[in-house]
């Protein structure tokens, strides 16, 4: 049984726990799989990951529930005691209560080579997890049928399992993860191993989810081909590879048939922004840049960057420019700030009808105006969602899913709701990005990123095609920087020369 790792197994569809639970049968079906030959390959597939992780000496500690997640615990507890694994199974139900495949499962247990116990009493059977020694911990219970709110027991066992010393190992997604949305109520199991099975679920790859599922791994169990014909999926997810491509320059390209970005922002007391946002564009392969900023920033924006170009700061004269009628796109927002000259400067981006990227404090000015456009791209971060949506931060990072194709439907055009595991949506279909890291949470990575997008609108002809390469590329970049030297310290303006070295690659 096949078991890939994430980042071997993209791009590809990803559904919502409903779309599985509804049609997992029918693709097995298809398959000529019968339902409990389908738990028998999970639980398979998950021995294969720790035989992988382990040593064969090692002790198991699998805590599982009652229905089919427990289930394939079970065959997961039987191939580890055939292979010589010290396995202890804590099923947290009575005997009786366990009914159907997951029955089946359990009744294949040879009970001379498995400690097993039944306790439903979860106090007691968090002192059991508690008090375990071993090496590796199974996390069986919910799978991705959890519904509701934990209850308090169910929240203490769950921290128990997480304040273990030993690794652990969730089953199809880790307990208290919502498989849909990402979100995390209270508490969940946070993974050091993941495996899910037959397709990914679109809530592994978002929002809090990243702290919860540790390496994901993919065992498709012969199904997948049969899921994906038969299911259409409204949410992709995308790594490096299977990206969109640039249209390479013929030797007689000139700078004028590549094109003028017009960057707008940079207010009074805040150059930075604006910079990067118009040396990133430079960078990814746009030919001009023009910066229309606070006229005592110009000096500042244009210091050891000789290449930009300074636009008029006065909206009155920037609209009736030679640089808004040669701009092939304009991004606006970095640094814009919120006071009357933001607000004209805004008017005067709209009014110049090209494509546009909109970020940071322009979404605000975009919101006040009640504009609506098919050609740009909203570049929110989850605060800036949340008042585009007129609502808070937690509802957004609640259903992620649902705020970036809301958003995309209220305002039009492309919306990236940025954070781990950006997602990219048109008011249809999402794209869920899995490239980047935690080094990204620091100041000027969202300029950075809307100055690629901008650059790559310039160069594919295709809103959401830049989109999406520009979010891969941004990530891409932070990895490049990372890998030798770590995440913390990292400035949005060390992506610049490997953000060049990629968009070649496209």
């Amino acid at each position: 049984m096949e078991v890939i790792k994430l980042t071997a197994s993209l791009p590809q569809p990803v559904y919502s726990a409903n779309q599985v639970l509804s049609n997992e049968a029918a693709a097995a079906d298809a398959k000529g799989i019968p339902l409990f030959e389908l738990m028998k390959s999970a639980g398979r597939a998950a021995f294969e990951l720790l035989s992988q992780q382990a040593e064969q000496a090692s002790s198991v500690l699998i805590v599982a529930g009652k229905g089919n997640n427990g289930g394939d615990g079970y065959v997961l507890a039987r191939h580890c005691a055939a292979a010589g694994f010290m396995v202890s199974l804590l099923v947290l139900a009575d005997e009786e209560k366990i009914t159907g495949d997951a029955a089946k499962a359990l009744a294949m247990l040879d009970p001379d080579s498995v400690n097993l116990r039944f306790e439903p009493d979860l106090a007691k059977a968090n002192k059991m997890i508690a008090a375990f020694e071993g090496d590796w911990l199974v996390d069986a219970i919910f799978g991705i049928g959890l519904k509701g709110k934990l209850t308090r027991a169910w929240q203490q066992l769950l921290t128990t399992i997480n304040e273990h010393y030993s690794q652990i190992i969730s089953l199809d997604i880790p307990s208290g993860l919502c498989a849909t949305t990402g979100h995390v109520e209270n508490v969940a199991v946070a993974a050091d191993y993941t495996v899910t099975f037959i397709v990914l679920k679109q809530g592994l790859l978002t929002g809090k989810a990243a702290n919860y599922i540790g390496d994901l791994w993919l065992a498709t169990l012969d199904v997948q081909t049969e899921f994906v014909q038969t299911i259409a999926a409204q949410a992709f997810a995308q790594g490096t590879s299977g990206l969109p491509a640039i249209t390479p320059r013929r030797p007689t390209i000139h700078k004028g048939s590549i094109g003028l970005v017009l960057a707008m922002g940079g207010n009074l007391g805040m150059p930075g922004a604006i910079r990067m946002a118009a040396e990133s564009s430079l960078r990814t392969g746009a030919s001009l840049v023009a910066v229309a900023c606070h006229q005592e920033n110009q000096a500042i924006v244009v210091q050891g960057r000789p290449e930009l170009m300074l636009a008029p700061s006065e909206p009155e004269r920037l609209i009736s420019s030679s640089f808004v009628e040669k701009a092939k796109v304009i991004l606006i927002g970095p640094g814009l700030g919120r006071d009357a000259w933001a607000n004209q400067l805004m008017q005067a981006a709209l009014k110049a009808d090209k494509p546009m990227v909109v970020d940071a404090d322009a979404l605000f000015a975009m919101k006040s105006l009640r504009a609506f456009s098919n050609n740009w791209v909203l570049t929110p971060h989850p605060g800036e969602a949340a008042f585009l949506l007129d609502c808070d931060i937690a509802t957004i990072e609640a259903d992620r899913f649902g705020a970036v194709t809301a958003i995309a439907q209220k305002y039009g055009g492309i919306c990236v709701l940025k954070g781990a595991g950006s997602l990219i949506g048109d008011g249809q279909k999402v794209i869920v990005n899995t490239t980047g890291n935690a080094g990204m949470a620091s100041g000027g990575m969202g300029d950075v990123l809307s100055g690629i997008i901008a650059a790559l609108i310039l160069q594919t002809g295709s809103m959401m095609d830049a989109t999406r390469l520009a979010v891969s590329i941004h990530g891409q970049a932070a990895e490049l920087v990372t890998q030798n030297i770590g995440m913390r310290g990292l400035l949005a303006s060390d992506l610049f020369e490997p953000i060049r070295q990629l968009v070649n690659q496209y």
